[in-house]
């Protein structure tokens, strides 16, 4: 029984070491198996069910039965361009440029002071203050700032500590941007919007400020540079590639966001709010595909515009 067993383990070391001699030698064969799963997955499962979305979108709803009519038509792209659905589309772009260019406004000197400044234990400290937000539950934090904003909040209760409470109210009275209270304001979710991303934008922002080298800064400072010109024509271009990355985060992620303006803001819809509308309460599948496609595209011209003016080119 002993010399059998020696037998069978003495075949299957050899079928191993075979098998691992073939693999060595085809280094091309190896990285074949290797990506095979995930390839797969990604092809089938991801962009599998983006196909299997854009093949829903060109069917439309019998508007008398209300079942799918499987047939090829461009009727619920049309539908997108009635007044209250491209009110929707725009509506979700102005909040994302809004939140992507206040998120590059805050994040920029944050990220420079961590690039040039920071170091030892105060990098470290910068790392953790960044990265903390992201370790909390997603809905806790926006849960929390509902909390803040609401007309019984925090921050109402520090502006009546400062006497200020009418010029929150002037605020709150301007149209579209104010309400009832910031919870239920485009301001407020413009706030939430831009504390939940922002951390999406300081660390790429961090990461090409700290390549940028301290000789360029010295040398435009030589030649006479005052630090206006130095920032416009040395730093801003070179940081521009991190600046690129991290608005892809910040506008994209705003687009297709649904649960945060469902919990702060308005009753006014965002395309996320849309399309799970449509596909879940209304049963519109089609229009609601149609409104996925849209942040689709929007982000694909957008990058097809950043790769043309060379933004990708120092990533």
């Amino acid at each position: 029984m002993s010399a059998s067993a020696d037998a069978i383990l003495a075949a299957r070391d050899g079928v191993l070491r075979r098998a691992a001699v073939a693999l060595w030698r085809r280094p091309r064969l190896l990285l074949v198996l290797m990506l095979a799963l995930p390839v797969g997955w990604l092809g089938v499962v991801y962009l599998g069910s983006l196909a299997a979305l854009l093949v829903q979108s060109f069917f439309s709803i019998d508007e008398f039965s209300g079942l799918i009519n499987y047939e090829f038509t461009l009727k619920t792209y049309r539908e997108l361009l009635i007044p209250s659905n491209l009110d929707i589309i725009v509506r979700t772009v102005m909040m994302a440029v809004a939140v992507t260019l206040a998120a590059a406004v805050v994040a920029f000197p944050i990220a420079y002071f961590a690039a040039r400044y920071a170091r030892g234990k105060w990098k470290a400290a910068f790392y953790i203050g960044v990265m903390l937000p992201l370790w909390s539950s997603y809905l806790v934090k926006i849960y929390a700032w509902k909390l803040v904003l609401a007309k019984e909040g925090i921050l109402n209760w520090l502006f009546a500590k400062l006497h200020l409470t009418w010029l929150l109210d002037a605020y709150l009275a301007i149209p579209v941007i104010g309400g009832n209270s910031l919870s239920v304001s485009y301001t407020g979710t413009f706030l939430v919007f831009l504390y939940v991303w922002l951390p999406f934008m300081i660390l790429p922002l961090q990461a090409a400020l700290e390549r940028v080298p301290l000789s360029l800064l010295e040398a435009s400072a030589d030649l006479g540079g005052t630090p206006r010109q130095t920032f416009r024509h040395v730093v801003l271009p070179l940081a521009m590639p991190g600046l690129i990355a991290g608005s892809i985060f910040t506008f994209s992620l705003t687009l297709g966001d649904y649960i945060m303006p469902q919990i702060i803001g308005s009753s006014r819809l965002f395309i996320g709010q849309a399309v799970y509308t449509h596909q879940g309460t209304a049963g519109n599948i089609p229009l609601a595909a149609a409104f996925a496609v849209v942040p689709i595209v929007i982000m694909g011209f957008y990058l097809w515009m950043a790769k043309r003016a060379g933004a990708f080119d120092a990533l």
